[in-house]
């Protein structure tokens, strides 16, 4: 019995340390994915990025209208328009589910033209692929002073 008793103790600090791992690891894919999103904003313009980025049933609501519901809905909307080129973002909290295949990132993004600074947060919800890539299902986000003072 006692050595019944050890072993399941055994598994069960295995499988949580599975779970913490495969939690972290999530983190780390979805925090890259969010900083890769934001550098091919910055080359090829903030709807292209989306675009890439974006699972087949994405939501992106939108400021005073009625959001955008599936990627080729805001493919169709933005046309051949890339989107700005001056906007970046960096993640400063990650979460993922236990099981490695959901999390969100929330963190700041900062929109430059040649003489203002518009600050903002978003937060933006992943879905792991059965490829293995992370693609979004809902980007969101508003304006904010700027948080980096």
């Amino acid at each position: 019995m006692k050595k019944l008793l050890v072993l399941l103790i055994l598994f069960s600090s295995c499988k949580q340390k599975q779970v913490v791992d495969l939690e972290k690891q999530s983190r780390d894919e979805i925090s890259k994915t969010d900083l890769a999103m934001s550098d091919l904003a910055v080359r090829e313009g903030f709807y292209k990025a989306l675009l890439f980025y974006a699972e087949d049933s994405v939501i992106l609501p939108k400021e005073g209208k009625l959001p955008l519901i599936g990627k080729a809905n805001a493919a169709k909307n933005w046309g051949t328009n890339p989107g700005v080129k001056g906007i970046t973002w960096k993640p400063l909290k990650v979460q993922a589910s236990s099981t490695g295949d959901m999390g969100y990132s929330f963190g700041y993004w900062q929109y430059q033209t040649n003489d203002t600074i518009t600050y903002g947060n978003y937060c933006t919800i992943w879905h792991k692929q059965k490829d293995g890539k992370w693609k979004f299902v809902y980007d969101g986000g508003n304006g904010t002073p700027n948080p980096f003072k």
